[in-house]
């Protein structure tokens, strides 16, 4: 699939960033937001956006801060990439494109900004869409040392923390996100053509930044930006989801056991369907484009409630 399966690239002025985002279906669809993960982009969605648009829905897909032509609009606002940052650019765009209430859906850290904005602000948020279920990451937690079989899964955390893993994401950016592509779906065979496409979207200035900051922050390593504070602090009750969810594992994923958050019940407050795909690993969205899409398609009548 093309870029052009995306609909339109437009820019808009949201809170901190001048976003880019792709844009198809009606106008005045059913709107539904479409969030990437690292390391990967927009065009995770190239196959799903085509499916809602010719459903009727308003389908808008972002490049998330540090991510392609998204950019911070002042040099001197911090390139955070924690969570209640990453929420709040969804809000954001949100508000920039007169969407009073959307379907959310996303995976990685656009799950994590998608599960986010539905705890804290569920009256924009009709249904929810989430792989890998709840979230909101725990800081309080972070510490505790998780199972060694899963344990080893998170080494490119590891070594985001220190010096020598900012610099070799800086010099070895392509090469590595590569990698954790097959390490995270190790079933999806990706040809040279769609990497090269989503790879372009790691030439921001600003990924490096945003990534370190993200996998230092989750672990308490650094702090955040001051302006996130308090919503950070919320973040930390581990507020529930009300909103209607489908959440989702990948039976192969690398990043989490298989099944790995089905027992997330009791966050959910809201009705829930859990759902574990055979043969998807962390990509849901590109490996899964029908099941993800479908998905969708089971919330948006939720718009017009």
């Amino acid at each position: 699939m093309t870029e052009a399966a995306l609909g339109t690239l437009r820019r808009t002025r949201a809170g901190v960033l001048d976003v880019a985002f792709h844009e198809s279906g009606p106008a005045d669809g059913p709107p539904v937001l479409l969030m990437h993960g690292f390391p990967y982009d927009v065009h995770a969605y190239a196959e799903v956006a085509p499916l809602l648009a010719a459903q009727g829905c308003r389908v808008v897909v972002p490049y998330l801060r540090g991510f392609g032509p998204t950019r911070f609009v002042d040099a001197a606002t911090p390139r955070s990439g924690e969570q209640a940052a990453l929420a709040s650019d969804l809000l954001a765009l949100l508000d920039a494109l007169l969407i009073p209430r959307a379907v959310l859906a996303g995976y990685d850290w656009g799950g994590t900004a998608a599960c986010v904005a539905a705890t804290l602000w569920p009256e924009r948020c009709a249904g929810l869409v989430s792989f890998n279920s709840y979230k909101v990451q725990n800081i309080a937690i972070a510490a505790t040392p998780a199972a060694p079989e899963n344990e080893f899964r998170y080494w490119y955390q590891w070594y985001f923390h220190g010096e020598r893993g900012r610099a070799g994401l800086e010099q070895n950016r392509h090469e590595l996100c590569k990698l954790l592509w097959r390490l995270w779906s190790p079933t999806w065979h990706f040809d040279e053509a769609t990497w090269e496409r989503s790879a372009t979207a790691f030439d921001n200035p600003d990924f490096v930044d945003v990534v370190i900051h993200s996998y230092r922050h989750r672990y308490g390593l650094v702090e955040g930006d001051p302006a996130y504070a308090d919503l950070q602090a919320r973040l930390a009750q581990l507020p529930h989801v009300t909103v209607p969810s489908i959440t989702f594992d990948g039976a192969d994923d690398g990043v989490m056991a298989p099944a790995g958050t089905a027992d997330h019940s009791h966050y959910f407050l809201g009705p829930r369907s859990h759902r574990l795909v055979p043969g998807v690993g962390h990509n849901m969205p590109q490996e899964a484009p029908r099941e993800f899409a479908d998905a969708v398609l089971e919330l948006v009548p939720l718009l017009s409630q």
